[in-house]
């Protein structure tokens, strides 16, 4: 229980450092929806989401309001549909994220994901038909978002999707051109996929989830920098046991209004997401905490080892607030969606490959990339595979989100509005990869995932 001086700084971390609750994500088991008759498993999904998440966004607002505390997203994960769809004898998944759209729409949440596959070993006949659907998916919906995971440590990397994702991505992109290939926006490619995560546009429900779980998302980079001002100068032994303890303060407002929810709404509390999740908004940055500790512009030698503290420091310090923490926890470093990346991008000192470097010791990896509209299938699949690589490596969660926005070249702008932001479009190698994605087959698993 929030003790009183725990509430007081919860009110002012609340008024003047901008923390938030990013999302409460209801994840759903759809394994019972399985039918040969896709009309009737559509229907049983939709009766399903709709009957387990009916009180969703109301109890969230409910809890908004009693304990002052802003709850950004009520969100839906499902168990993937590629599994799901797979047992019909359609042959076009389309209808099934048309399906998943007034789900969500009926019960009033922003985002619904799940219309995901797990590839990362080969596909099966499901599988494939998923992802021929993605691109059309995601122009004729709104609230669905979509991921696929090609590669995990065990697995390797499977190459043939990864290829099959860059021309994915690029229709993507051109179907939803009017609105700049939003569409991308709503797609994630993973390697280390977790289970359990529930910020979009990555969430789906795992196969060994429960039936039904509250999972949460908690934010605050806001309430780590203002932290981080009363400590300029000290040590970095001091500088990550600041982190530690405010990440244990934000993970406790977590662990309360995931509790709350759980209560009201009769299901099991899963886990809190530890992840500082940025937002446009100036003062809400995880690039501004780095420049904090010291660096003159995020992405100036010294912001890997910067960045690295910060998201062992968060972990540590949300691991004692809460009796579960699972995701992607740590921190994250989307472009579009961060007022300080966005800056440092413009003055020169952060691109793409120094991003990569960063998401070596980040929560998640290339997150809301713009790049010029004709950039290569193949080079979309090259970035892919680099992320997967360093996953699979290095044991860790990465993804790839990235917009290759028709029409647009570098030194333009894109706007996406809302949470995702805005973003200049960054340059990239003009160096082919294609002799290189045209192989296929499957990466190898590196030797240190034999510890059986």
């Amino acid at each position: 229980m929030l003790q009183s001086y725990e509430v007081l700084e919860t009110f002012r971390m609340i008024e003047k450092e901008k923390l938030d609750i990013r999302t409460i994500t209801m994840g759903i088991s759809l394994r019972d929806c399985c039918h040969g008759n896709g009309e009737i498993a559509r229907k049983k999904m939709y009766d399903k989401i709709t009957r387990y998440a009916k009180d969703l966004v109301q109890v969230g607002e409910q809890i908004e309001r009693e304990y002052g505390i802003p709850i950004i997203n009520k969100r839906i994960s499902v168990t993937p549909i590629s599994m799901i769809a797979e047992s019909s004898e359609d042959e076009d998944y389309v209808a099934f994220a048309r399906t998943l759209d007034e789900a969500a729409k009926e019960v009033g949440v922003n985002f619904i994901g799940g219309f995901s596959a797990l590839v990362h070993k080969g596909f099966t006949n499901g599988d494939h038909r998923l992802l021929k659907a993605i691109p059309e998916a995601l122009f004729v919906t709104e609230r669905v978002c979509s991921s696929v995971n090609v590669a995990t440590t065990k697995a390797g990397i499977n190459m043939d999707a990864v290829a099959q994702l860059g021309e994915i991505i690029k229709k993507t992109a051109e179907l939803t051109a009017d609105s700049d290939g939003l569409g991308c926006a709503k797609l994630v490619v993973f390697a280390n996929v977790p289970e359990d995560n529930p910020f979009m546009a990555g969430a789906f429900h795992g196969i060994g989830e429960p039936e039904c779980v509250i999972n949460v998302g908690i934010s605050g980079p806001g309430t780590v920098k203002a932290a981080l001002e009363t400590v300029r100068g000290e040590s970095f032994d001091v500088l990550a046991e600041t982190v530690k303890k405010t990440a244990f303060k934000i993970t406790r407002v977590g662990q309360l209004v995931a509790r709350e929810a759980s209560r009201r709404l009769n299901v099991p509390f899963g886990i809190i997401d530890l992840s500082l999740a940025p937002t446009p908004a100036v003062g809400d940055s995880v690039a501004r905490i780095i420049e904090e500790m010291g660096i003159a512009s995020c992405g100036a030698p010294g912001t890997t080892a910067a960045l690295a503290l910060l998201n062992d420091a968060v972990k540590k310090g949300g691991t004692m607030a809460s009796s579960h923490v699972g995701g992607l926890s740590g921190a994250f470093i989307p472009i579009s969606e961060d007022e300080g990346m966005i800056e440092a991008i413009q003055t020169g000192s952060l691109n793409i490959e120094k991003l990569e470097a960063m998401s070596c010791v980040c929560s998640v990896g290339l997150d809301m990339i713009a790049v010029p509209g004709d950039t290569p299938a193949e080079t979309l699949a090259a970035i892919i595979a680099d992320e997967a690589a360093i996953g699979m490596i290095n044991n860790k969660t990465t993804a790839v989100r990235i917009i290759p926005v028709p029409n647009k070249i570098v030194g333009d702008w894109v706007e996406f509005g809302g949470l995702l932001g805005s973003s200049p479009i960054l340059s990239v190698s003009k160096f082919s990869s294609v002799d290189f994605i045209k192989r296929g087959g499957r990466i190898p698993a590196p030797i240190h995932s034999l510890r059986n």
